[in-house]
């Protein structure tokens, strides 16, 4: 039987590693990946193998050759131009004349490919997946199958609400060669997200075999760096060279090693590896061929390339060090640091940790590098959260971190672009936006800078300039010591998903654009953007209809920036206002609390007589609500209302809410000329959705109303006067209306829920709910005669959130603790398997 190897990888979340190799020749315990794989294939029959080479080809040809020295016979597949999965075997069809398997040259394992093959023809399969259980699935392809093992259902890196299954696709096919007639010849394609999906809906017989045994993505340096220490702990059955000695310590043949206990195990040395007397190697320490350690150096928990030498008093603990680098004397280097080949390290130098330095680099004696080498900068895998990116200032957020972080932001956009910048009235806020006008002018990417300004105001030029992205700086709403940096894209939405990866793949990898002099993006500084705003939003209403009623308000600011336009908006609709807590001076503290806000607005409504009392959250864009009796609004009510007010106003067209807001809202605008859509639990789902045609309204719980119309995003003052519009030929008290309004029942729990189990968890209740009345938009959402009940994972904590609604409280929470068992029941299953 032959097989396909895929090693067309170039792997650029590996670098530096692969800056000047492709992906399936990095080293593992001595060998290239690749290398294992091949003996793997050796071991279970199949030594008639083709590799398919994209990627620095040359690199693996001369190293493998024929496959002579390995007692088998390779041959190559050349993609001239990129083919994607499916196209480079398809390149390779006239040498595959039955049945036979595709396996990744980058994926680490030691899984049983007779049995997958077994099983294949027990089925008479077109095709078999080797799927494989895992911790964390996000970044895989999740494959559903039936009890039978047939496949039901692909998804290509899902989010946690689409999670219904833990087993990922490994990229290791059993194929019949009639398959291969399906992939097209002029243009990539890919296995899982193309041929695999039509095949799937052609009926073909399409199966998944879990397979046992290890199996390990080497993706990116951890996972690198793990697949080495699974390799020394053997967890993987690997053919690696050398003697064992003491257990756990494999030594190559010509060691140069003065004494045994100078190593601790496990490691492995290569061949010809020196030792100096006084050098020492600690636990999980990789040396590949003829490492040099001179006097008291060490090093541990580090794989080290071949012809690398460590001088005097070098310390290395936790690193990955590429092939022939030099590290002279009394060089320090740090956890999470990785090395490309032949970079020259000086005496004394201290490489701090997470830093990265790009092959053939010279660093200076007695330098501290606290920043990557070249192009790349160090960063975190993944920094936008549910509200945008928020850290810590001058701990998560400093001002290096911002320029680069809007350095990425530029670099996914085009030259010449145009973004928009705002931020709220703090010192901090000033510095992070000051930092990032930097970085992203270093771009070539023009930026309208409006200074302090709500972010609404900043979506509305977006808007109606029609600039590319926008950003806005801010205090965090959780926590007041950090920032809160928001990022807007046309027309005003929130940055999708898409977006964010491509500026976490920029910041992540540092690849940023730089321009030269001449091209560094232009700044401008938009004059009158507030009486733009403000007249583009009264054109909007009906001002006759408000004047007319001659509204009193009570409006505490919140200490945002909302106090330069409201009045802008009030003013021309003869609105009486007692406003409190206007924009502060620089420097001045923010309000103590939303609560405490809410109460003065309480206290100040009965004084003053105000027909409703309007609380701003500090960015502008929330909205809590106080009536004529000074009594708080509840979130859930205020949604209610508007949507109240948009029916018996007569308004036509759709209203959007999450999957997670009350059927209330269904069941007020039955009979009207409104039409429920749901969405995803997100802000850039919700605003995405607000966008589209013939959407008048889009809400959630917590404060956040979308009047697309005018703005396809939170802006608290828009919310504030349109609610305004639709009161005005009401006429009667706030509380009245209220008082009117169904009950909502709606319950939210929360259940911690460790990050290896989520994806578990999501697969078993799928599994348990199946047959069940479901909705699959986020998360799982099950329906009966009693109400409904909804699962969500928490994208950024280790949380699993529960949602419940029946025709009561009691009945609600009633839901809600069945469904709570059923979750804990699963997890505590898992745990104890896990534990034995």
């Amino acid at each position: 039987m032959k097989a396909v190897v895929m090693a067309g990888g170039e792997g650029t979340r590996l670098r530096p590693l692969t800056s000047n190799q492709p992906k399936p020749m990095v080293s593992i315990v001595g060998k290239p990946c690749m290398e294992h794989i091949l003996e793997l294939l050796k071991q279970h029959g199949m030594d008639d193998v083709i590799v398919t080479v994209a990627f620095l080809p040359q690199a693996i040809r001369s190293y493998f050759g024929d496959g002579s020295s390995l007692d088998m016979n390779i041959g190559y597949s050349v993609e001239e131009s990129p083919l994607g999965t499916a196209g480079s075997v398809r390149l390779a069809a006239d040498r595959l004349d039955d049945t036979f398997l595709v396996i990744s040259g980058d994926a680490l394992c030691d899984v049983d490919l007779t049995r997958l093959v077994e099983f294949h023809r027990e089925k008479g399969a077109s095709v078999t997946i080797g799927l494989k259980s895992v911790d964390n699935p996000l970044e895989f392809g999740i494959v559903v199958t039936d009890d039978e093992g047939r496949i039901e259902r692909f998804l290509e890196k899902p989010s946690w609400g689409q999670v219904f299954s833990d087993t990922i696709n490994t990229g290791i096919y059993v194929l019949e060669p009639e398959v291969l007639r399906h992939i097209p010849t002029d243009r990539p394609y890919d296995f899982s997200k193309e041929l695999f999906p039509l095949l799937l809906e052609m009926g073909r017989p399409m199966y998944g075999f879990v397979l046992d045994g290890y199996w390990q993505d080497i993706g990116n340096l951890d996972q690198y760096r793990q697949a080495n220490f699974d390799a020394l702990d053997e967890r993987v059955r690997l053919e690696i060279g050398g003697i064992r000695i003491k257990g756990n310590i494999w030594l190559g043949e010509g060691v140069d090693l003065n004494d045994l206990d100078q190593i601790e195990g496990p490691a492995y040395l290569g061949n010809y590896c020196r030792v100096a007397p006084d050098a020492s190697i600690g636990p999980y320490s990789v040396l590949s061929t003829s490492v040099t350690l001179r006097e008291r150096a060490r090093v541990e928990r580090t794989i080290v390339d071949a012809s690398t030498y460590f001088g005097r008093s070098t310390v290395v603990a936790g690193a990955i060090i590429g092939r022939a680098c030099d590290l002279r004397s009394h060089v320090r280097v740090h956890e999470g640091v990785a090395i490309g080949d032949e970079v020259s390290i000086g005496s004394e130098s201290v490489i701090m940790p997470g830093v990265r330095i790009y092959p053939y680099k010279e660093v200076e004696t007695g330098s501290q590098l606290f920043e990557s080498l070249i192009w790349e900068s160090r960063g975190t895998s993944r920094i936008f959260r549910q509200q945008g990116v928020s850290g810590l200032v001058n701990v998560d957020l400093t001002p290096d971190v911002a320029v680069r972080l809007a350095a990425a932001l530029g670099t996914a956009l085009k030259r010449g672009a145009r973004v928009v910048a705002s931020r709220e009235g703090t010192p901090a806020a000033r510095m992070i936006k000051r930092a990032m006008l930097s970085g992203i002018a270093s771009t070539g990417v023009d930026v309208s800078d409006l200074r302090v300004i709500p972010a609404g105001v900043a979506r509305h030029l977006m808007k109606a300039e029609g600039h590319e992205a926008g950003f806005h700086v801010g205090t965090s709403p959780n926590d007041p010591e950090a920032v809160r940096i928001q990022f807007f894209e046309a027309p005003g939405i929130e940055m999708s998903q898409k977006m964010q990866q491509e500026v976490e793949k920029h910041f992540a990898r540092g690849e940023l654009r730089r321009v030269s002099s001449a091209e560094v993006g232009a700044m401008s500084y938009p004059a009158r953007v507030h009486e733009s705003y403000a007249s583009d939003l009264l054109r909007s209403i009906d001002v006759e209809l408000v004047r007319a009623r001659g509204f009193r308000l009570v409006v505490d600011y919140g200490f945002s920036a909302a106090s330069y336009v409201l009045p802008l908006v009030l003013g021309p609709l003869d609105v009486e206002v007692v406003a409190a807590h206007a924009f502060p001076r620089e420097g001045e503290t923010g309000p103590t609390g939303l609560a405490a806000a809410i109460g003065q607005t309480k206290r100040l409504v009965g004084a003053v007589g105000g027909d409703l009392g309007a609380v701003f959250d500090r960015a502008a864009e929330r909205l809590y609500l106080i009536d004529e009796q000074a009594h708080e609004i509840p979130v859930e009510q205020a949604l209610l209302l508007f949507v109240r007010l948009l029916e018996s106003n007569g308004v036509r067209g759709k209203i959007a809410f999450p999957v997670t807001v009350t059927s209330q809202v269904d069941r007020l605008a039955e009979g009207s000329e409104l039409e429920v859509i749901r969405t995803a639990h997100s802000l850039p789902a919700l605003t995405r959705a607000a966008a589209n045609d013939g959407v008048v309204f889009a809400g959630a719980l917590g404060g956040g109303y979308v009047f697309p119309e005018f703005l396809p995003g939170y802006d608290a003052v828009a919310s504030l006067v349109k609610l305004l519009e639709l009161l005005a030929p009401v006429r009667r008290p706030l509380s009245e209306l209220i008082a009117e309004l169904p009950r909502p029942t709606l319950v939210h729990r929360q259940l911690a829920c460790p990050w290896g189990l989520k994806g578990l968890v999501m697969r078993l209740l799928n599994e348990r709910m199946a047959g069940r009345d479901l909705d699959l938009t986020d998360g799982i959402k099950v329906f009966d005669e009693r109400g409904w009940v909804q699962v969500l994972p928490d994208p950024d904590e280790p949380l699993i959130h529960l949602y419940a609604e029946g025709a009561s409280q009691e009945e609600s929470e009633g839901l809600v603790a069945e469904l709570r068992a059923v979750v804990e029941e699963i997890e505590q299953g898992q745990g104890e398997l896990v534990a034995r």
